[in-house]
């Protein structure tokens, strides 16, 4: 998922912003992680239905959450990620739409019905999912990287590396290494997470979501990075790279939700029924390098990225992943260990 935050975007016929009661009916919101929706997705719905799209953009779950609970109105659709969508849930936010009822959702994998809130799809639908791994300049380190520790071998030879600033992103780099679930609440397995970033917090260059043009001019020889990478790569094979580590990784999925709030529930179902047309998901994952819930939009895809190891891994590496789960009260443990890391010198 690259970052870019605060993007506005508006595909419609006309231009602008739509105002006024009688002219609602034809508006549609979206508030979505940065880059991860295909422009021309959003130009097809607006051309198929003159319903004008606007998107903003956000950089993690916690930055979308915190903005609607600091009272940010008139957006119709989210993207939160499993966990993020059982909190939503949990915090009555969203509007139950039962897309699971379109026919269309048949199209849908079930075992992307993640959501422990939501395992009929009554609330919101599976949008795409991938891996998190390590993005990496062929050219700036001595040999292909395979694992974690390939990568801090890299560091101590004096290269720039990179970790996302996220807190469960890198702590569950730490609870991977360690052999752990990435959900673990046990307070020596978070310490433990804790104490090995910070043996190498010295070797790590920046935490950051904004890698990528550090990665791509060389300045960086390797980031801690989404799957979304693989965007970069295809357009510069010879000199860029995304691995999903030796390891294991997270796996991330993101649903599209509607919210309770919504002023304008009907058009923000009749995208959702949209984005379930096989084509309409697959144009989507071919421009976004990512996996997709849906099984015919699955067939539709160009062999190379629907049989890329790294894009689609094989059965053997998908057991090494792990997802994050809601986890309640849990969450403070995280803060207080990641606030140490952070803070440690």
């Amino acid at each position: 998922m690259p970052i870019l935050r605060h993007l506005a975007l508006c595909v419609a016929l006309g231009s602008g912003l739509v105002t006024g009661a009688a002219q609602a009916a034809e508006e549609l919101r979206l508030y979505n992680w940065g880059d991860y929706i295909n422009p021309e997705v959003l130009t097809r719905f607006t051309a198929e239905t003159g319903i004008k799209v606007s998107l903003d953009t956000y950089g993690s779950n916690e930055e979308m959450l915190a903005k609607l609970q600091a009272g940010a109105k008139g957006y119709d659709i989210v993207f939160p990620s499993v966990h993020m969508h059982d909190t939503m849930a949990a915090l009555g936010l969203l509007e139950k739409t039962d897309i699971n009822q379109d026919a269309a959702f048949a199209n849908i994998d079930p075992a992307f019905l993640r959501s422990k809130s939501d395992p009929k799809g009554e609330y919101c639908m599976p949008y795409a999912w991938g891996t998190v791994g390590i993005f990496y300049n062929r050219n700036k380190v001595s040999k292909p990287i395979e694992s974690w520790d390939d990568f801090f071998a890299e560091a101590k030879a004096g290269k720039k590396v990179i970790m996302l600033d996220d807190m469960r992103e890198t702590l569950g780099v730490g609870l991977i290494k360690d052999g752990k679930s990435v959900n673990s609440t046990e307070p020596t397995e978070l310490k433990q997470a804790a104490d090995w970033l910070i043996e190498r917090k010295p070797l790590i260059a920046a935490f950051t979501y904004d890698s990528v043009p550090m990665v791509q001019s060389g300045d960086a020889a390797a980031s801690h990075y989404f799957v979304g990478a693989m965007m970069y790569v295809k357009q510069d094979p010879q000199n860029l790279a995304y691995v999903i580590p030796r390891e294991g990784a997270t796996m991330y999925q993101e649903d599209m939700c509607v919210l309770k709030s919504a002023p304008n529930k009907a058009n923000a179902k009749r995208f959702m029924s949209f984005f379930l047309q096989p084509e309409i998901a697959a144009l989507n994952t071919a421009q976004q390098m990512n996996g997709t819930p849906n099984r015919e939009a699955l067939k539709l895809l160009p062999a190379e990225l629907r049989d890329n190891p790294q894009v689609n891994p094989p059965a053997e590496v998908m057991a090494k992943l792990q997802i994050f789960e809601d986890l309640g009260k849990g969450l403070k443990q995280y803060d207080r260990v990641w606030t140490r890391v952070r803070t440690a010198n």
